[in-house]
């Protein structure tokens, strides 16, 4: 049987990345239906989430599955020894789909390999986290009508962000340019720009963040520094605080220009941009709910032509 996990973005191809994104584009049409009725979606959680556990249960519930799963591994056998195959065994009695984030890089990969369900992976450490990804790139195609050839900036922790290296990795079929920004603790890892060379994706270093950095970003992709990917809390005090996107840095922006950022943000983005019209990391985590439809349904064996000719809309 195919397995339908999704465990990287480096997996799929530029048409079924355009393909997933048509699907996320029908489900923002109509998001109510009973698409899933009878399917049953578990969603297990070894490492704190708010944003991505509440968008793929909403994702779940709104096309009809019911959902079951933890949000806190300290509440299950885990904490009795049990493995992570012996969970994922078990809890595939019950669920014909399994979301799964957890700490450890390559976790969701080992899962995908043990599991007679299919695994989405949710984040797994600093690895990947493609489910993100899925939205990036559909809030990227919504505010610039293309994927093609766009100038993206990513600024803060690229070193940790797993997040930026999903993104990194699907962009790779739509000729981009990048501009890593990040101090040296925490510049993007050199397998990153090697996965750059061997594509032949164009990439640019700095180090300075200022308005005339970032003049020429079609988007500009902010990042949380990540205190708990530190084992040294001093190297995190040192550098959290270094690149703040202030309001007066806009002056200089392109029109088109948009502001993503994964969530949740902490102080890297100054307040009064909400209302600043190139902010769209609002809006990006509500594309959420319909990039993971897409994924949920893809997971499950159904097609856009399914989601299309569906008769079970309710909205």
């Amino acid at each position: 049987m195919e397995n339908r996990s999704l465990v990287t973005i480096a997996d799929h191809s530029k048409e079924k990345i355009m393909y997933l994104l048509r699907m996320a584009g029908e489900f923002e049409k109509h998001t109510n239906r009973k698409l899933l009725e009878g399917k049953v979606v578990a969603t297990l959680f070894f490492e704190p989430s708010t944003r991505t556990r509440l968008s793929f249960e909403t994702a779940a519930n709104r096309l009809g599955a019911r959902v079951i799963g933890f949000t806190d591994p300290k509440v299950t056998s885990s904490t009795k020894g049990e493995t992570l195959k012996d969970t994922i065994m078990m809890v595939s009695n019950y669920a014909d789909l399994i979301v799964m984030r957890h700490y450890l890089e390559g976790a969701a990969r080992y899962a995908s390999e043990v599991s007679p369900v299919p695994i989405i992976n949710a984040g797994d450490g600093a690895n990947q986290h493609p489910s993100q990804t899925m939205l990036d790139l559909y809030s990227i195609y919504k505010t610039q009508g293309t994927l093609d050839n766009l100038q993206i900036y990513m600024v803060g922790d690229l070193k940790y962000g797993r997040t930026v290296h999903s993104l990194l990795m699907a962009m790779r079929h739509f000729n981009p340019t990048f501009h890593f920004i990040a101090p040296e603790e925490l510049k993007m890892p050199d397998v990153y720009k090697q996965y750059c060379d061997i594509h032949r994706i164009k990439y640019v270093e700095h180090t300075d963040f200022t308005a005339d950095t970032i003049a020429g970003a079609d988007i500009l992709y902010m990042t949380r520094v990540q205190k708990e990917r530190f084992t040294d809390l001093m190297e995190y005090e040192r550098v959290k605080d270094l690149y703040l996107l202030k309001l007066s840095m806009l002056k200089k922006a392109k029109d088109n220009m948009r502001i993503l950022h994964p969530l949740p943000r902490v102080n890297e983005i100054e307040y009064a941009i909400d209302d600043d019209p190139h902010a769209y990391y609002f809006e990006q985590a509500h594309n959420g709910l319909f990039a993971r439809q897409a994924l949920i349904c893809d997971a499950l064996g159904l097609t856009l032509d399914d989601v299309i000719n569906d008769r079970t809309i309710i909205d």
